[in-house]
């Protein structure tokens, strides 16, 4: 009898949601505590005409715009405009991160461990698993859309419309979904989810690029960028559908054509293969270290050039940041010239401190992907092979520690000197390196205590390493929107960046920064003690 290529479908679908309710509760509690969190305390910080109008002046200065979107509502302002300016960006972002994680995890993921052919060997579809993962990422972002409205209904936030908090949900729930059906159609291009994720992010990153290069220069143009639509729904005022509307286009499109590809390719193959390698090794691969460093060059090589581009990106406003209180004629009649020069760089330099905090996170990301890489590695068995040589475990587990140290470390100094190099051709009198190099600095040592950390959970508890991600995402969060949320400075501690002092405006705490690199070693140290002694994981 012949299958029907949608075969059992429904099942998969229900099977995937099974498997995967953790996960995705997870997510929910995440996304939609931190949107009604947000909703529930912004009428206390922003409930007077007084504090929204020094909010919205502040929140239309280019560094703000560059962080959160133009700021497109008219006057009479609301709490809610200061929402949706504040908090749409920025959820969209983690939108987007969420499905490409789901996205890439149920399908080239499993085709990659072996999973899709034993579910193919029984009577299902050949589109069935695809379409699944497909139903599955839909029903994860209604979900999500859904809970967004329901906590911004019963936030009693001033300004809000149902209308308004209706578009909200729906409107990151398509964006979320068409970022995660370009994660899809990314899985049938590369042929390994190390490639389909990085071709995700490159898209990602590229839109966001665009977003924020367009919305400093001309806001208009951000039309270009798939990731500046949810910017063009004018929320809580004209209530713009229309990029709803664009989003459930273009994501039809690349669902069309990522089923396209999967008809027309072979299982574990992708549209573009891995290129083979030598016969022989090269004194280059000489050892598990050089091993791991080939196997993760091409995430090296993306994560170095896209934080050099960011900063780059966000270096070239620093001009426009520096020269704000010159457009004042008031301010320059009353402080003169040469204060104003100061102020300028001050406001540059607390820019500047501001962006480190995003750089540390995102370079954190690569090197915990590395890490991660240890149990996963081994729960496929890529691992036996090295563990029946000659070859210790201490080599091996060190071999990933240290490939994560260095891509973190060169991550964050790519980040920093692309803001160097950028406010040099910008500024009239540019932020030295020097002085730059204090936030590099500053919060490396946080860096490897999170990969401290990480190290230890995963040599003691592999089960739930899930949870390391809760650090940098929290830290992100935390100081972020510190200082516009009122978040207690013990909250902020609670994750290693938030005892950075404000680098680069002050000098590296040394004493600090000696006593957190200790800490990193000692976790360094517990961790390996744990991998060492546990049984090697697997299937």
């Amino acid at each position: 009898m012949k299958r029907n290529n949608y075969q059992q479908s429904g099942f998969l679908t229900r099977f995937n949601l099974r498997r995967d309710w953790f996960l995705i509760l997870i997510w929910l509690l995440i996304l939609g505590g931190l949107m009604a969190s947000v909703a529930f305390k912004f009428n206390d910080l922003y409930g007077t005409p007084t504090s929204i109008a020094s909010i919205v002046s502040t929140l239309k200065m280019p560094a703000m715009v560059s962080l959160f979107g133009a700021f497109v509502a008219k006057p009479p302002y609301t709490t809610a405009d200061v929402f949706a300016s504040e908090m749409v960006v920025f959820m969209a972002l983690f939108m987007a991160v969420m499905n490409i994680f789901f996205a890439v995890r149920n399908t080239r993921g499993e085709e990659s461990n072996g999973m899709l052919e034993l579910i193919r060997s029984h009577a299902v579809g050949k589109q069935s698993p695809l379409l699944a993962a497909t139903l599955e990422l839909f029903l994860i972002n209604l979900f999500v859309g859904l809970v967004y409205f329901g906590g911004l209904q019963v936030s009693g936030m001033h300004g809000t419309s149902i209308e308004g908090n209706l578009l909200i949900g729906l409107g990151l729930a398509t964006s979320g979904f068409m970022f995660g059906s370009t994660a899809l159609l990314m899985a049938q291009i590369s042929d390994n989810p190390r490639g389909a994720t990085m071709l995700s992010y490159l898209f990602l990153g590229v839109t966001y690029l665009i977003r924020m290069v367009t919305d400093v220069e001309n806001a208009d143009l951000t039309w270009w960028s798939p990731f500046g639509w949810v910017e063009k729904m004018s929320i809580y005022h004209e209530n713009n559908w229309l990029p709803v509307i664009f989003s459930l286009v273009l994501t039809i499109v690349l669902l069309f054509l990522t089923f396209y590809a999967s008809r027309h390719r072979d299982v574990d193959a992708g549209l573009i293969a891995t290129r083979g390698g030598r016969k022989r090794a090269t004194v280059l691969l000489s050892g598990p270290f050089s091993l791991v460093l080939r196997l993760d060059r091409l995430s090296l090589i993306v994560w170095i050039i896209s934080l050099a581009i960011l900063g780059i990106s966000y270096g070239s406003i620093f001009g426009t940041v520096g020269d704000l209180l010159k457009t004042n004629p008031l301010m320059g009649s009353l402080l003169g010239q040469s204060a104003l020069n100061a102020a300028g760089r001050m406001i540059a330099l607390k820019f500047a401190a501001l962006l480190m905090i995003v750089f540390a996170v995102l370079a954190t990301v690569p090197s915990v992907q590395t890490l991660l890489r240890i149990n996963g590695d081994e729960r496929k068995g890529w691992l036996e092979q090295l563990h029946a040589k000659a070859v210790s475990r201490a080599k091996i587990f060190s071999s990933y520690a240290a490939v994560a140290f260095i891509i973190g470390t060169l991550s964050l100094l790519a980040a920093v000197s692309g803001i160097w190099l950028a406010n040099t051709t910008v500024m009239d009198d540019p932020l030295s390196f020097a002085r730059l190099c204090r936030g590099f600095l500053g919060y490396l040592p946080a860096l490897y205590v999170i990969l401290g950390i990480s190290v230890l959970i995963i040599g003691w508890f592999p089960r739930l390493q899930t949870i390391i991600w809760a650090l940098p995402v929290y830290g992100l969060i935390s100081l972020y929107f510190g200082n516009l949320m009122n978040i207690p400075d013990w909250a902020q501690k609670i994750t290693p960046y938030g005892w950075i002092n404000d680098v680069p405006v002050k000098s590296v705490d040394w004493p600090q920064f000696t006593l957190m690199m200790v800490l990193a070693v000692i976790l360094f140290i517990v961790g390996f003690i744990g991998y060492r002694h546990r049984d090697l994981i697997e299937n």
